[in-house]
């Protein structure tokens, strides 16, 4: 038994976009994060707790909710169920403040046991698949701009959901001939026209379609996913391991964000929840540093897709961890999740 005692310290951290941000439903240049360190017999592990607007969760919340966490009780780094558990318990929502200590968690224990999480889970570093480069929307000369910064990735993430759909596709199609995903943030509301532009992206080799319409049009959904010529992918109606099976035969696959579900156990138990229903996986992020980046690149090997570029969005990262080489996510060897303060 490791008898001992946890502390836990947190501090908060503004993390600084490169380019303003613009989604289908609004824009930002900063995002507000929440570093945290658990220490137990002098080993440290780090989380993140990263809040972008549409979680519902502020720096306030989240340090409001740390306030609360008691972990006097546990003296067993190794009791992560009754301890996440615990952490569960404490208020309801709040999945990044979790997520926080989720992943200091799992970084702790790594580093007690002196191995990388993706060797704990029997996961092939070399199975990690590359990560796609997101586009937020913008003015054609930026798309261009935004187009050739990402020269070293494979794979182009495309956010749509507005009337410039076509036109930033279109412009995309001027400069490279890479393969794209389109994230459309729930921004289409007719299910007819959606399928029409299903078919168009597909033209244009777009490979699948992230949230393509409102959660609540769960019928609308469905009906897109039987007659769309390319995937369709859950993501703001799958938040944690419940809405899962919730997404069986209205999605083809779901998009797992350490962010949305509380951090790594869970997702781990998503991931293997999709694969037992045969659904497709993608591994997703908010805009955050290489912590919770690194901690959910744990996971990649075993994943379809990956959009764990959260870290390469900003100019003011702490940490140094998962490096992309060539555009393929490249997994350190070094134990926990296997970042290092910079």
């Amino acid at each position: 038994m490791n008898l001992g005692k946890f502390t836990l310290r947190y501090r908060p951290h503004t993390l600084k976009l490169k380019h303003v941000f613009t989604v289908a439903s609004a824009s930002r240049s900063t995002t507000p994060t929440v570093l945290t360190e658990l220490e137990f017999n002098g080993v440290i592990g780090y989380g993140e707790a990263a809040m972008p607007p549409y979680l519902g969760e502020s720096e306030e919340s989240v340090l409001a909710f740390l306030d609360k966490v008691d972990l006097s009780p546990f003296n067993d780094p190794f009791l992560t169920a009754d301890i996440l558990r615990y952490v569960d318990s404490i208020a309801p929502k709040n999945t990044a403040a979790k997520a926080a200590i989720d992943i200091a968690l799992h970084d702790l224990l790594g580093k007690i046991m002196g191995q990388p999480w993706h060797r704990i889970w029997g996961f092939n570093p070399a199975n990690a698949p590359h990560t796609s480069f997101t586009i937020g929307i913008d003015t054609p000369e930026m798309v261009r701009q935004k187009v050739q910064e990402a020269a070293p990735y494979k794979l182009l993430k495309v956010k749509l959901g507005l009337d410039t759909d076509k036109q930033i596709i279109e412009t995309i199609r001027e400069v490279t001939d890479k393969p794209l995903c389109a994230d459309v943030n729930q921004g289409w509301k007719n299910k007819e026209e959606a399928l029409e532009m299903a078919h168009w992206l597909a033209d244009r080799g777009v490979i699948f379609l992230e949230q393509p319409m409102p959660t609540e049009q769960v019928d609308d959904n469905a009906w897109l996913t039987e007659n769309s010529p390319i995937p369709t992918i859950a993501d703001e109606a799958v938040q944690r391991l419940a809405d899962v099976r919730k997404a069986f035969g209205v999605y083809n696959g779901i998009n797992v964000k350490l962010m949305k579900c509380t951090g790594m156990r869970e997702a781990h138990q998503m991931v293997e929840l999709a694969r037992a229903l045969d659904m497709k996986v993608m591994l997703g992020c908010m805009t955050e540093t290489s912590c919770a980046i690194t901690a959910a690149a744990q996971l990649s090997p075993v994943v379809d897709w990956a959009d764990l570029d959260g870290a390469l969005l900003t100019s003011n990262d702490v940490y140094r961890g998962m490096e992309i080489v060539d555009g393929k996510i490249t997994l350190p060897g070094r134990p926990g999740i296997g970042i290092i303060p910079v």
